[in-house]
């Protein structure tokens, strides 16, 4: 049975989840990739805000397809998370409580994840369009410039994930094949 959560998320909420575990995530995440992390990154280094609050909210690294006619979004699938990790300890330490992509995560990223009480969930890759159905609104609230790598609030509802890494060290693409291989 999956555990159903809100974003953005309160630290109580990622320490308690756990590797494996399978959630349905609704409320407001936003979008970014890896052109804007790095204009993110590029803000914090000039003591400037950043266009998005961080404190609790949740990423996911996607760069949506144009929408239809009639549609919030078009197709939106997960984008490979490691091109974050050069980006992600640092906006974990100002209070991004969660990331969304696919992939394992560096070392630094999953140290980070456990010191300041975060979560990465794994999203199911080839599966863009229907993870565009639990888009209910997207709007571009950054970086419109970069087109599909703009950053989208996206108000989402049971969308489907499975907790990666956990703030307790628990790294489902370390035990997965570990399990696997111990297995008769």
């Amino acid at each position: 049975m999956p555990t159903h959560v809100s974003a953005p998320l309160s630290r109580e909420q990622a320490l308690a989840l756990r590797a494996g575990e399978t959630v349905l995530l609704s409320g407001t995440i936003f979008t970014a990739r890896d052109a804007a992390h790095k204009r993110l990154c590029a803000l914090l280094d000039a003591g400037e805000p950043l266009p998005i609050p961080l404190d609790g909210q949740v990423v996911y690294y996607a760069g949506p397809c144009p929408a239809l006619p009639g549609d919030p979004i078009g197709a939106c699938g997960p984008t490979t998370s490691s091109r974050m990790d050069a980006y992600a300890p640092r906006l974990l330490e100002r209070g991004l409580r969660g990331m969304i992509g696919k992939g394992p995560r560096g070392e630094a990223v999953r140290e980070a994840i456990a010191r300041f009480g975060g979560v990465y969930f794994a999203a199911t890759g080839g599966a863009g369009a229907l993870i565009a159905g639990c888009v209910k609104e997207a709007r571009v609230v950054a970086f419109p410039e970069l087109g599909a790598e703009a950053i989208r609030a996206l108000r989402v509802e049971k969308l489907p994930l499975i907790v990666a890494v956990d703030a307790a060290g628990g790294d489902l693409y370390a035990a997965g094949p570990a399990a696997y291989a111990a297995a008769p």
